[in-house]
């Protein structure tokens, strides 16, 4: 199984492009891991809401195989403990699932078409964290999983 990461926007704070990358490479010694930056729309100001989510959205798809299972990184979506996420992920690979994606949306969340192409939303904390945490935070949850599964002593319970 193969992991995509989309997210939208660049990440402009250089500790944290430090960090993300530290993981990825890190994780990369686990599974197959691609993060993708779709470019910010230009002039929002002059778009609503709900035109900047279906033009995300259009971008979103465009990056998308008929194949991939597409899981959203939503507050609204289900809450896994570390070991879950981890076994969460031994689900999917088990399944024989080619490309997990993982999507973080931009600041007004998803469009419809993105929500009925996805199979499950993840919440990663019922607080909210800026978009450029997020790819940090998932990122390191799933170092963090893949270690779990490999019984490595990275994650203490």
């Amino acid at each position: 199984m193969k992991i995509k990461l989309l997210a939208i926007g660049k990440t402009d704070n250089k500790q944290l492009v430090q960090l993300i990358d530290a993981y990825q490479n890190r994780l990369k010694h686990y599974i197959k891991f691609e993060l993708t930056i779709i470019p910010d729309i230009k002039n929002v100001k002059h778009l609503s809401e709900i035109q900047q989510k279906e033009k995300e959205g259009a971008l979103i798809l465009s990056k998308l195989q008929n194949t991939d299972h597409l899981v959203l990184l939503d507050d609204k979506g289900t809450h896994f403990t570390s070991i879950e996420f981890s076994q969460y992920l031994q689900k999917k690979m088990n399944a024989g699932i080619k490309q997990l994606v993982l999507v973080i949306g931009g600041p007004y969340g998803f469009s419809e078409a993105i929500y009925k192409k996805s199979i499950g939303k993840i919440s990663l904390s019922k607080m909210t964290f800026s978009h450029q945490m997020i790819r940090l935070f998932i990122i390191e949850q799933l170092y963090r999983g893949f270690t779990i599964l490999k019984n490595e002593p990275y994650h203490h319970e």
